[in-house]
């Protein structure tokens, strides 16, 4: 029997919340995210704390090309969220009402075309950002390493381990995790494949890891939010450190 409007509306989800809960908590956390992003890009000029570099700003590097630091390095992970399956769905019930929730009529439009014209056409591109942000993320996995190198009185560095480089390593490993648990790579590893056991039926390294990969892109939704708060984090940490705020912590 179908549901009335008015049932479907004053449903809840299986966590016990009402339906909306989800969409308008998305809305407010990437709103933030993508407000603070903008007051990065067009505000803030560095990202650097001695051997501490925010994400926003890594790679440090401009190639002869004068743009705002943060923007140089942004636009790519950016794009990589925007066009995430996962976030593709979180935006467009939170952002389009497209629709809401499960079970919740849309609203607003007779036709649906998904993907297949502009705007949410350039969507698809989705797997080539993923090559671009993985880019950005060689040099994090650098930025990382090099926080754990202090410089020392007189010239030279020594080795160390600060509240920073504990950080940094978290925030790294966050992201390495959200975009290895991508549908692209999973994709990648396996997705071209008709067929993967070998001759004598066992199975191939290949498939072993399309498996791996396929465990891991269960929880990709999970790797997404907490890498980006990490990142967000991070950077915040970074920039208390700049502005005097707090005084790094130095374990050994």
């Amino acid at each position: 029997m179908a549901q009335s409007a008015e049932t479907i509306h004053g449903s809840k989800s299986k966590s016990g919340a009402a339906w909306w809960v989800e969409p308008y908590l998305t809305v407010l956390a990437l709103g933030l995210f993508g407000v603070y992003s903008l007051w990065l890009v067009f505000f803030q000029h560095t990202g650097q704390f001695q051997n501490y570099l925010s994400p926003f700003f890594s790679p440090t590097e401009d190639w002869g090309i004068k743009v705002l630091p943060a923007l140089w390095v942004l636009w790519a992970p950016l794009l990589f969220r925007a066009t995430c399956y996962y976030y593709r769905k979180e935006i467009y019930r939170g952002f389009f009402h497209d629709p809401m929730a499960c079970g919740v009529p849309e609203s607003r439009r007779k036709f649906y075309f998904g993907e297949t014209r502009f705007p949410f056409i350039w969507t698809n591109l989705h797997r080539w950002f993923w090559y671009i942000a993985l880019v950005v993320l060689v040099f994090l996995w650098i930025d990382a390493v090099k926080a754990f190198i202090f410089p020392v009185a007189g010239g030279g560095s020594t080795f160390g381990v600060g509240l920073g480089s504990l950080i940094m390593l978290v925030n790294v490993s966050l992201l390495t995790m959200y975009s290895l648990s991508c549908h692209a790579f999973r994709h990648l590893v396996g997705g071209g494949s008709q067929k993967f056991s070998c001759a004598d039926g066992s199975p191939t390294t290949r498939y072993k890891l399309w498996n791996t990969v396929s465990r891991w892109n269960e929880k990709h939704g999970l790797f997404a939010w907490v890498s980006m708060f990490s990142v967000w984090f991070t950077d915040v940490y970074i920039r208390l450190l700049i502005y005097g705020v707090i005084h790094p912590v130095r374990f050994f």
